[in-house]
């Protein structure tokens, strides 16, 4: 075998929380989006087809139950990712001439792939974007669930309407990255074995 096939690229805590991430968000995603649907914010509703629970009663105890194991799992994975400095050797330093030039690497369908172990500086912006949303979400989840429990967050984040719409573009963004992710992985099928396997 092997060194460039034996390499490891995801230790096996990483991909344990990727996938229970996985989870955990898609179960919060379609069941808000019922959560959603019985006070939009916007002249529009989801399809029911594709959101969980059923009825509002049953949305909220998908979402609820789904957001302590995204809670717990999000904890384990950024305390580790601190402790083992994996976070400051993949995601940093962030450098904008280096994100301007791959940009124009993908828009032109040529940013390299070859180094499953090394991030671009597209990857390491958007996966920094996708941890900063994450802690969006929590915030204004915490507003939106116990909004007289947590009066100085309510506060700062503008009172419980603006969490709500703090709340709602987080998810949009959180379906983005989700969608495009999706995307990468039809594109650079290696990186979801990478992802399984480890190496």
């Amino acid at each position: 075998m092997s060194s460039e096939r034996s390499k490891t690229i995801h230790p096996l805590w990483v991909r344990c929380c990727h996938w229970v991430n996985a989870i955990a968000i898609a179960g919060m995603m379609f069941s808000g989006w019922r959560i959603y649907n019985a006070s939009p914010l916007f002249d529009f509703t989801f399809p029911r087809e594709i959101t969980l629970g059923g009825w509002l009663g049953g949305a909220l105890q998908w979402h609820f139950a789904m957001m302590w194991v995204l809670g717990i799992n999000g904890a384990v994975y950024l305390t580790l990712g601190v402790i083992s400095g994996r976070f400051k050797r993949k995601f940093f330093p962030l450098s904008p001439r280096e994100l301007f030039n791959d940009l124009r690497q993908a828009l032109r369908g040529k940013l390299a792939h070859a180094d499953l172990s090394h991030y671009n500086m597209v990857q390491k912006l958007a996966y920094v974007g996708v941890i900063l949303l994450g802690i969006g979400l929590v915030l204004s989840g915490l507003v939106l669930w116990k909004s007289v429990q947590f009066p100085l967050l309510r506060e700062l984040l503008g009172g419980y309407e603006t969490a709500r719409y703090i709340h709602f573009f987080c998810m949009s963004a959180m379906a983005l990255f989700v969608v495009i992710h999706l995307l990468m992985v039809l594109l650079v099928p290696r990186t979801l074995l990478a992802m399984l396997r480890g190496r």
